[in-house]
C-alpha cells in the first residue's frame, strides 16, 4: 500500500485503511459495523437509537462478529449517555463518537480508560471547543453530508479546521470513492467518514424499498429542508418531504408532538429526562422552543424508512454522493475498490504508469 495511505487514522483506531463508517441511526447495526471492520476500515455502532441499556448487548454482538476493533456513537445530551459510556468502558470498545452537547465530564471518563474520543463537528468553531474538551480525532463535515448539515462546502471547511486545530483531521460530506480520499489527504484530512456510501451495500440493514430509492435518486433530488426538526437537514426529497413543506405550523407542532411520545417509547426515558435533555440541547445548540419540540421527529421519521421499509412517510437522510451511487457492493468489495482507485490516483499524479 503506497505509504500516504498509512495515516494516523489507521495508528489511532487500529485499523488498516483510513476510512470511518460513520454512526448512522438505524442503519449502523453490529452486522454492519462489524462487516466495516473485518474488511479494515473502522466501524461505529449507532446507539443513539437504542435504549441505553440496550447498547451492552448490541456491543457483545459487534465482538462476536469481528476481532477487529470498532467504536459506538452516541448523544452525550440524550437520556442514558451515563449508561452507554459504562457499556463502552466495560467491554473495552475502542473509540467513542459524539456530536451534540459534549459533556466533560464523560469525555474524561473515556479518556482515563484509554478510549479514543472521535466528535463530528460541522463548523471550524466546535472543532476548537471540541479539541479544548479532549478530543483525539476529530471528523469534520461540510455541507455535502447527509442529515444535519452546514452550508460550506467541505473542501473548505475541512483545509480551515486543519489549519485551526492541532489534532488530525477526517474529512466527511461527499465521499464514496478512492479519488475522494486521495483529494481528502490533498486537504490535509487523514482519512475520510462516509455514511451514505456504506448506508448502500449489502450488510446495510436499510430496506429495499429504502435501498431502490435512494438509488434511484439523481444529485439534484437530494435538497436540503428545516421541515424534518426545524434544522436545515440534507435529505432526498420524498412525498414525506413536500408534504411537511406545505404544512401549517400547528400541524408541524402536533407531528412534533407524536414523535415526541413515540421517542420516549423507543428509548424507555422519563418524560423528566426527556425535558432535561430537550433543555440542555436548546441551551447548548441555541435552539429555538420549536426546534426544541421538534427535535424528536428526526429519530422517528427516519426510523420509519430505515427499519419499516416506508420511504413514503419515513425521510431519507443522505449525503449529496446518494446521486452517485448505483449500486449495492459488499462493505468488503466496497473498501477494496476505494483503495484501489485512491493507489491508481496516487500513482496517476506521481506520473506512474
Amino acid at each position: 500500500m503506497h505509504a500516504a495511505l498509512h495515516t494516523v487514522l489507521c495508528d489511532r483506531l487500529a485499523c488498516r485503511f483510513p476510512i470511518i463508517q460513520t454512526g448512522m441511526g438505524w442503519v449502523a447495526t453490529p452486522e454492519l459495523v462489524a462487516a466495516v471492520s473485518n474488511a479494515g476500515a473502522f466501524g461505529f455502532l449507532a446507539a443513539a437509537t437504542l435504549r441505553p441499556e440496550a447498547v451492552d448487548a448490541e456491543i457483545a454482538k459487534v465482538k462476536q462478529l469481528t476481532s477487529q476493533p470498532f467504536g459506538v456513537n452516541f448523544l452525550m445530551d440524550a437520556p442514558g449517555a451515563d449508561v452507554i459510556v459504562a457499556a463502552i468502558l466495560r467491554h473495552g470498545v475502542r473509540a467513542a463518537g459524539y456530536n451534540r452537547s459534549p459533556r466533560a465530564d464523560l469525555i474524561k471518563r473515556l479518556k482515563d480508560a484509554g478510549v479514543v474520543c472521535v466528535p463530528t463537528c460541522g463548523n471550524a468553531r466546535h472543532a476548537a471547543k471540541a479539541e479544548q474538551l479532549g478530543a483525539d480525532l476529530i471528523i469534520v463535515q461540510g455541507g455535502e453530508g447527509g442529515g444535519h448539515t452546514g452550508t460550506v462546502p467541505t473542501s473548505l471547511l475541512v483545509s480551515s479546521v486543519v489549519d485551526r486545530v492541532s489534532l488530525p483531521v477526517v474529512a466527511a460530506g461527499g465521499f464514496h470513492d478512492g479519488r475522494g480520499l486521495v483529494a481528502a489527504l490533498a486537504f490535509g484530512a487523514v482519512g475520510i467518514a462516509m455514511g451514505t456510501r456504506f448506508l448502500l451495500t449489502r450488510e446495510s440493514p436499510v430496506p429495499k424499498p429504502t435501498s431502490e430509492r435512494y438509488l434511484a435518486a439523481e444529485v439534484d433530488d437530494v435538497i436540503v429542508t428545516r421541515q424534518i426538526d426545524g434544522l436545515p437537514q440534507r435529505v432526498v426529497r420524498n412525498e414525506l418531504v413536500t408534504r411537511l413543506e406545505a404544512s401549517s405550523a400547528p400541524a408541524l407542532l402536533v407531528r412534533a408532538l407524536r414523535s415526541g411520545l413515540a421517542y420516549r417509547r423507543a428509548t424507555g426515558a422519563s418524560l423528566r429526562e426527556l425535558l432535561r435533555a430537550a433543555t440542555s440541547l436548546r441551551r447548548s445548540e441555541k435552539l429555538t422552543r420549536s426546534q426544541t419540540i421538534m427535535a424528536a421527529n428526526a429519530p422517528m421519521l427516519a426510523r420509519k424508512a430505515m427499519t419499516e421499509g416506508d420511504p413514503v412517510h419515513g425521510y431519507l437522510p443522505s449525503g449529496t454522493v446518494a446521486g452517485m451511487i448505483d449500486d449495492l457492493p459488499s462493505c468488503a468489495e466496497l473498501i477494496a475498490r476505494i483503495m484501489a482507485q485512491a493507489e491508481r490516483t496516487l500513482a496517476s499524479l506521481a506520473g506512474e504508469k
